[in-house]
């Protein structure tokens, strides 16, 4: 099973510019926050790093994301290896984890306001895992489901690629960027 564990805290979009003001309110306000309530899903404060890195960078109008792990709101990780003590649900529930910070992340990126994201372009997840299983895509699911559900099927949809590691940090089960 993959386990919770206590761990030292650790800490690809494109998206529009910030909107100028103007004497019209803009239609799309407050889209995906909506969509965030409606499901029930609360997104924490972004992790700062932890290491000689930044948690996102932005270049023109894209937003490129660290890596982020499955870490819960009592600062316990996600652990396990898929294929041995990790079952592919629990792996599914550690991408969605992992999607849930990537959003804090974007949120920051773009001032609070998550309707400046115009598209999700690529989902890059590493799947700690042994050297048989074969269901990474399945695990990152956990992943792209929420991205779709969350920012819908206008922006939500986006290239990917789900790969399995022999270890990750920490010893978590998922990493995704």
């Amino acid at each position: 099973k993959c386990q919770p564990q206590l761990a030292p805290p650790r800490p690809s979009s494109a998206f529009a510019p910030p909107r100028q003001h103007s004497d019209q309110p803009a239609m799309s306000a407050g889209i995906v926050e909506k969509r965030l309530a409606a499901i029930g899903l609360k997104i924490p404060k972004p992790s700062a790093a932890a290491a000689n890195y930044v948690p996102w960078k932005r270049v023109g109008n894209q937003v490129f994301i660290s890596g982020q792990i499955p870490k819960a709101e009592d600062n316990s990780l996600l652990k396990g290896k898929l294929g041995h003590d990790c079952s592919l649900d629990e792996g599914k529930a550690a991408a969605r984890l992992c999607a849930v910070h990537l959003i804090s992340q974007m949120r920051e990126a773009c001032g609070g306001d998550l309707d400046r994201v115009k598209a999700v372009v690529k989902v890059e997840a590493f799947v700690n895992s042994t050297p048989d299983f074969c269901d990474h895509p399945q695990v990152v699911n956990g992943c792209s489901d929420l991205l779709v559900e969350v920012f819908g099927m206008e922006v939500g949809p986006h290239s990917r690629f789900a790969v399995g590691c022999s270890s990750l940090p920490f010893g978590v089960a998922v990493e995704v960027g």
